[in-house]
């Protein structure tokens, strides 16, 4: 077991955490070229964790042994650090990622699942946490209601065993949708840990706890067992699209790995068994319709779930996804159930059961083995679902879904000249990303449009009024815009955008997505109030106010400043200090014994 306060290199206990700090410019983006790193124990950059394993609870949950018992089953074997809890249930979704036995998963495997989280668990770096979410990229954003499983299972053949079979897995627990990070990160522990044990995952857990937390646009340096890694944790800020390289440095010869992307995934790869649907699927999506995505390995179905929920990148998929789904899953009599039409959730699974359990959902993708790279589809037609009897049948889209727009030939044609030429798998990838990304910002644009007219004037907004309210959504004012100011004016596409637009408004990635834009502008409503404020001489005016109502604005100010402070309110640099200023100058002119209650400091 972990000594716990001793292991955590470098740490300190103060007494309390202190609050990260709510003041930013918002309009000034830091360039990630000329982000400094941030290195083990380097709080220079980042707001201090203060308590042994804080560090470690900033990028994992935990790290767990599964394995196989011939008498009691999969069982989680042991839990680090030791002190890391999984409920029941959790514990269940976590059994459910074991693959069992079979020719094609012998050796290493690498794949990832996802499970709810318990309900009532809250994490004691809630408000730390919010502190580096504020500026991650939407799709980046710590999962509040899920986990993230990052598996690396070994199977080989073992006569000394009854079953005749060696069967483990090591897994990462995370909220962070760091695909490819963790997956890298595996590649460097599991290998050890199977060797070398226990005292592998412990020297592992020592050194993941002496890492800076994953903070936006930072490029940082994290060594582990002896192997150092680069990476950067993108930004709100960023341009979508734009590959923010990491840059090397005089301390790069101790850099073993540099991970240009800690979470995307190879898209040409994995939709190269349904290329000529990938139109479709886009589609399919955006509008959050129920998907399963069958295949013949664990690997394959979570690569291309995965994808799928990215292919609408920057756009955030609002609804659930299960990368690798099993019969064990605490979800599955929900989500399998007749009863009731599919739910809005793309599902990843390999197990032939779910080729007549899940018959009746209305979008079915087969895939095929990715490992022929060079290849390309050869299907084009969308296959009727009564023609999917087995898991045996041949990949393809089962599907009576009649896309809005039409396909876009040129995408294909590209890539089709790309594989005959022979360009690079990762040349090829990016030009798919760059296709969908082109695709999605000529969708989301006249959305964008038309929600910021939704904002009032700045010159509406009074200091010494509540700030005006939004101008609610009209769905019939939006469709009317799209004749001038529609996707037509970035997208070559031809089609249906009023029918597209008109299913996705009632589809959960709206709801998701505007609930998301609404917070945004209310809180730059009150942000301009804020400033507004600041720019008022209070001093002038309190000389026309009673007592008590210089002591009641008093109270309004300090709860302006408390709010601006817990939401982290897009303020520009400076006001809170000033706003504060302006306090304390109202307290001062109040008679003693108020200004000794009013300047005491707020209960944290």
């Amino acid at each position: 077991m972990f000594p716990r306060g001793s292991c955590g290199v470098g740490h300190s206990v103060p007494a309390g955490r202190r609050r990260a700090p709510a003041e930013r410019d918002a309009s000034a983006v830091s360039p990630a070229i000329e982000a400094p790193e941030v290195g083990p124990g380097d709080e220079s950059l980042a707001e201090p964790l203060l308590l042994p394993w804080d560090r470690f609870s900033a990028w994992l949950h935990c790290i767990c042994v599964v394995g196989f018992d011939l008498e009691l089953g999969q069982a989680v074997e042991v839990i680090y650090p030791h002190h890391s809890k999984l409920t029941d249930k959790e514990t269940c979704s976590d059994l459910s990622l074991f693959p069992w036995p079979r020719t094609g998963c012998l050796g290493d495997t690498q794949f990832c699942f996802r499970f709810r989280q318990a309900a009532g668990r809250k994490s004691s770096l809630g408000c730390f946490l919010e502190h580096f979410d504020r500026d991650a990229p939407v799709c980046l954003k710590r999962d509040q209601g899920h986990y993230y499983g990052y598996v690396y299972f070994r199977q080989v053949r073992d006569k000394s065993l009854k079953r005749g079979y060696f069967q483990k897995s090591l897994v990462l627990i995370s909220k962070l949708p760091y695909v490819t990070f963790f997956h890298s990160l595996l590649k460097l522990i599991a290998p050890e840990y199977f060797e070398k044990q226990e005292p592998c995952l412990e020297a592992a857990c020592n050194d993941i706890d002496r890492w800076p937390a994953p903070c936006p646009s930072r490029v940082l340096t994290l060594p582990i067992m002896g192997v150092v890694m680069k990476v950067r944790i993108p930004s709100c800020y960023d341009k979508p699209g734009m590959s923010q390289l990491v840059h090397s440095s005089e301390n790069d010869s101790l850099v073993s790995i540099v991970l240009p992307s800690i979470h995307e995934v190879d898209l040409f790869r994995c939709f190269s068994p349904v290329f000529f649907h990938i139109q479709m699927l886009w589609e399919l999506v955006l509008l959050g319709e129920a998907l399963v995505v069958m295949a013949p390995s664990p690997a394959e179905s979570s690569d291309t779930v995965l994808a799928l929920v990215s292919c609408i990148s920057p756009l955030r998929y609002c609804s659930d996804f299960r990368p690798y789904f099993t019969i064990h899953d605490s979800e599955f009599k929900e989500y399998t159930t007749r009863t009731q039409a599919p739910p809005s959730v793309i599902l990843g699974v390999t197990n032939p059961f779910f080729a007549k359990t899940l018959q009746h959902w209305p979008h079915i993708i087969r895939i095929g083995d990715m490992k022929q790279m060079g290849e390309m589809a050869k299907q084009m037609k969308v296959k009727k679902l009564k023609n999917l009897k087995t898991l045996d049948s041949k990949p393809g889209v089962y599907s009576a879904y009649k896309p809005f727009l039409n396909r876009d030939e040129e995408i294909i044609k590209q890539l089709q000249k790309g594989i005959q030429q022979k360009r690079p798998s990762a040349a090829q990838n990016a030009i798919l990303r760059r296709h969908f990304l082109e695709l999605t910002q000529s969708f989301i644009i006249p959305l964008e449009r038309y929600v910021a007219s939704l904002m009032p004037l700045q010159k509406s907004i009074s200091p010494w009024k509540s700030p005006p309210m939004l101008r609610p959504f009209s769905q019939d004012e939006f469709m009317k815009t799209l004749e001038k100011a529609g996707p037509q004016l970035t997208s070559r596409l031809k089609g249906d955008w009023i029918g597209l637009y008109r299913q996705f408004l009632k589809s959960p990635n709206f709801d998701g997505w505007f609930r998301n834009r609404w917070k945004e502008m209310t809180q730059k409503l009150e942000a301009l109030h804020l400033e507004a404020l600041c720019d008022e001489d209070l001093l002038l005016r309190i000389q026309k106010h009673t007592e008590v109502e210089t002591v009641d604005l008093v109270l309004k100010l300090k709860d302006k400043l408390a709010q601006a402070e817990r939401e982290q309110l897009p303020v520009k640099a400076g006001t809170l200090a000033r706003l504060q200023n302006h306090i304390e100058s109202v307290i001062l002119t109040l008679p003693e014994d108020l200004q000794g209650i009013l300047l005491k400091p707020s209960s944290p």
